[in-house]
C-alpha cells in the first residue's frame, strides 16, 4: 500500500476496469482491448494477438487459437477465478512458466511467444 493513512476508497466502478484503467496509462498498453468470455463462466478464446487483452471477468480457461487464427504470439492480462483450469492452444492444455493462485482478485500477465506462455504476477 503507497500510503495507509489517508486511504482513497474506490468507488463507483469495478476491480477490472479499474486494472483496465491503470494498464492503458502505460504506453505498451496504449492498445489495450477487451477480451469477452465465451460464456458465463469465464471461458475465453483469443483470436488475436494484435493488441494486448483485458479479460472482462475472472478466467476459468483462456484457449488460444494458434492455428485458425494464426495467433503466434499474444499479451493477455487476467484475473483467475476460484475454479481456474488455465490455458491451452488449440485445446490441448500448456504447462506455463509462472504459478497463478486463483483469489479471483489478483491480476496476471500471461505472454505467448514461440508456443510457450508465461505468466507473471502485475503489481506489488
Amino acid at each position: 500500500m503507497i500510503n495507509k493513512d489517508r486511504i482513497v476508497p474506490v468507488q463507483a466502478t469495478d476491480l477490472l476496469s479499474l486494472y483496465g484503467l491503470i494498464l492503458k496509462m502505460d504506453s505498451n498498453n496504449s492498445t489495450l482491448a477487451k477480451l469477452d468470455a465465451l460464456d458465463v463462466d469465464g471461458n475465453f478464446k483469443v483470436t488475436s494477438g494484435s493488441a494486448p487483452l483485458l479479460c472482462s471477468q475472472p478466467a476459468e480457461s483462456i484457449d488460444i487459437d494458434a492455428t485458425a487464427s494464426s495467433v503466434s504470439s499474444a499479451t493477455i492480462y487476467f484475473v483467475p477465478a476460484y475454479d481456474y483450469k488455465g490455458f491451452t492452444i488449440d485445446g490441448s492444455a500448456v504447462t506455463p512458466t509462472g504459478s497463478v493462485d486463483a483469489d479471483g482478485v489478483t491480476l496476471y500477465k500471461a505472454a505467448l511467444s514461440s508456443g510457450a506462455i508465461t505468466i507473471t504476477k502485475i503489481g506489488f
